[in-house]
């Protein structure tokens, strides 16, 4: 008798995954529209992996769930991730400042700090060890993938710092002393990790600010790093917010020009997070998706599902509405462990 041995199942490509911020029913949800179906407590399909684009807490009514969907899938190879700046800021947040720092933590516990990240500290209050070993599992986090031709990074994947970063972390990962030397603006790793976990921003001019839908005040504006030959402010502008008065038609100064990164159409497909979009999924340009769609803000969660084309195809965005009934979803994920 001949046995037949069964054909191994042919990898179809990666569903990239937005900023979830504690959405994590919702998680759940996607991945099941997506086809992943939980076995021994980890979300799994046949034929594809995720990658999530960080900024798995803050915000959200069911952060814990969400971080553990996410680490549960990452640990067990179906699914990578990279480091968002929230699990940075957390990071940070809850690292002492060197001795002779002036003040206590690497990132200072200011009411707006402290405001971030109340919503992950209430949620794991009572989870204490869980939530050092979430930390630890930060760390070990990734800034940037680039591999079978994609490329993965928060918020912005700017060629010469990667480059830069790569020469002393090929893995892509930060340690204790890069995180410490991240918080210090004048080094070289502040200019890494803030490029490309939060982007560029532009300075508003002194009397004018923007009063954002998330209620915070800011006096500078995010940038995107596409543009070929921007000459204005609205040229490069990328956020919700709209900039006031007749800022967008402002002349960008060649100063300002040179602190933009530039990412070109014919790069390999780039994802990224971060930037707070709103509405129906879009591309930017043929090559690059932004899959943050305010997902906290009862916007929606997004997916990509990349099948290897170099020229993005907005028909393979596939997303959930987040209800504001997702606060009563029973976590049904973490019930094993609590």
């Amino acid at each position: 008798m001949v046995h037949q041995v069964a054909a191994k199942p042919v990898f179809e490509g990666y569903d990239l995954i937005g900023d979830v911020h504690g959405c994590g029913a919702t998680l759940a949800a996607l991945l099941e529209k997506l086809g992943y179906r939980q076995r021994g407590g980890v979300y799994r399909h046949p034929r594809r992996r995720v990658i999530f684009l960080g900024d798995l807490i803050d915000r959200g009514p069911r952060i814990r769930l969400a971080v553990t969907i996410a680490r549960r899938m990452v640990e067990s190879g179906e699914a990578q991730i990279v480091m968002g700046n929230h699990e940075y800021n957390a990071l940070a947040y809850t690292h002492p400042a060197p001795p002779n720092s002036q003040q206590r933590w690497l990132r200072e516990h200011t009411p707006r700090h402290n405001r971030i990240i109340q919503d992950t500290l209430e949620q794991y209050r009572d989870h204490t060890n869980e939530w050092e070993d979430t930390l630890a599992w930060f760390k070990t986090l990734p800034l940037f993938l680039e591999q079978d031709g994609l490329r993965v990074v928060h918020a912005c994947w700017d060629h010469q710092l990667i480059e830069q970063f790569k020469q002393d972390y090929p893995d892509g990962c930060l340690d204790d002393d890069f995180l410490v030397a991240s918080t210090d603006p004048s080094t070289q790793a502040f200019r890494i990790l803030d490029r490309l976990t939060r982007g560029s921003h532009l300075q508003l001019p002194d009397n004018v600010a923007i009063h954002s839908g998330d209620g915070f005040t800011r006096h500078s504006f995010r940038t995107h790093f596409w543009a070929t030959s921007p000459q204005y402010w609205g040229d490069v502008a990328f956020q919700p917010d709209n900039l006031p008065g007749d800022l967008e038609q402002r002349p960008l100064s060649q100063k300002e020009r040179k602190t933009l990164s530039y990412y070109g159409p014919d790069e390999s497909p780039l994802f990224i997070g971060h930037y707070w979009c709103e509405g129906i999924p879009a591309l930017p340009t043929a090559n690059i998706a932004c899959l943050d769609y305010s997902a906290v803000k009862y916007g929606r969660l997004v997916a990509y599902r990349w099948n290897g084309e170099q020229s993005l195809n907005a028909d393979h965005f596939v997303w959930i509405q987040v209800a504001r009934e997702e606060q009563s979803v029973l976590n049904t994920v973490l019930d094993d462990d609590d």
